[in-house]
């Protein structure tokens, strides 16, 4: 699936649940991003603004500039992971906030400070497997961030290398050409590049300018 196409299904989504209302309702529904919102294939939980997702993944795209289908699903699945990671924090505090409502009363006489503390507290017994099924997921996530990471930059510098190589192939059938007073069309040897591209290619490299920044611009 496209980039564009996985964003449009993780908003449409997003958009058909309505999830809960009540403040309790939604601190229990959060709860379950523990099993679904950070292994799912949904992206998006109920709650979360479908704008700011689509901001997060258009951040990731103008970063990284994917320029061939499997770029896409890489720099996607990049933005996906690092949504997920960013939800951690957010899924700890609704767990305290949650003990608060459930543990509140059980406490209720001792002193401000010692109440919030031993609320605290219970709420991480309690919730112990939850927050340590957070910490799992969380290792797992950072691994398949470096993982993925790591074969985007592969990739793309092979892409790079590439196109360069291709660059220097075309720039130089254009000076022959040029000398001799042919035209020259990139398309009849097989290139994908523009004439223009080919003489900015030549004016770059006449300035020094390194092949893969102007690839990546390309």
């Amino acid at each position: 699936m496209s980039t564009a196409a996985q964003l449009a299904a993780n908003l449409a989504n997003a958009q058909a649940s309505t999830g809960p209302k009540s403040e309790e309702g939604k601190n229990r529904s959060s709860l379950n991003a523990l099993k679904t919102g950070l292994t799912g294939r949904t992206v998006l939980m109920p709650g979360e603004e479908a704008q700011a997702y689509q901001d997060h993944v258009c951040r990731f795209i103008d970063e990284f500039a994917p320029a061939n289908a499997r770029e896409e699903e890489i720099v996607q699945s990049l933005a996906d992971t690092r949504w997920r990671l960013l939800r951690i924090p957010a899924l700890e505090s609704n767990i305290y906030a949650l003990g608060q409502l459930e543990f509140g009363e059980k406490f209720s006489i001792e002193a401000g400070p010692v109440a919030a503390g031993l609320i605290q507290a219970h709420t991480f017994l309690t919730y112990q497997k939850q927050f340590n099924n957070l910490a799992i997921q969380e290792m797992r996530l950072c691994r398949r961030f470096e993982k993925e990471m790591a074969e985007l930059k592969q990739i793309q510098a092979e892409r790079f290398d590439r196109e360069r190589r291709e660059l220097d192939e075309a720039a130089g059938l254009y000076l022959a050409a040029k000398q001799e007073n042919k035209p020259f069309d990139p398309a009849e040897f097989g290139f994908e590049f523009s004439t223009q591209q080919i003489e900015a290619y030549l004016e770059h490299r006449a300035a020094r300018i390194p092949p893969s920044r102007l690839c990546q611009a390309a």
